[in-house]
């Protein structure tokens, strides 16, 4: 089959009905850590409950503001990866208290509801890795 065959296929799962990648892997990591629905819906930036669950059914448009979120979150999700030996340790991590976080836990601070709060933690766990 010549290329220019697959590019229609291709393209044909890339509407706005499909899932974004982001999205999939935020998921993945909403369940590893956890997080109940509320706590996911601070996280991506408090879009309507309706919104959320369109998102996790079929995913969709999303804004640019919840677009950044993701990327700090899944880079938070990545770092502690690299830190730690196993997926239960960098899993527990995120709901342990902190001195770094006053006593607070990375997950307390996530949930202020800014980005600049999961970016704090973001930054904390770069410097921990060096970066």
């Amino acid at each position: 089959m010549a290329m220019g065959e697959n590019a229609p296929g291709a393209l044909a799962g890339a509407g706005q009905t499909r899932i974004p990648v982001e999205l999939q892997a935020f998921f993945r990591m909403a369940e590893r850590w956890n997080l109940s629905t509320d706590q996911q819906i601070t996280l991506l930036g408090s879009p309507p409950r309706s919104t959320f669950f369109k998102w996790k059914k079929e995913g969709g448009a999303v804004p640019p503001d919840t677009v950044e979120r993701l990327s700090h979150l899944l880079s938070i999700w990545k770092a502690l990866q690299i830190l730690f030996a196993s997926d239960q340790a960098s899993d527990a991590w995120v709901h342990a208290p902190n001195d770094f976080f006053n006593g607070d836990s990375a997950l307390d601070v996530m949930l202020g509801g800014k980005v600049i709060d999961i970016y704090t933690v973001r930054r904390y766990l770069d410097a921990q890795r060096g970066g």
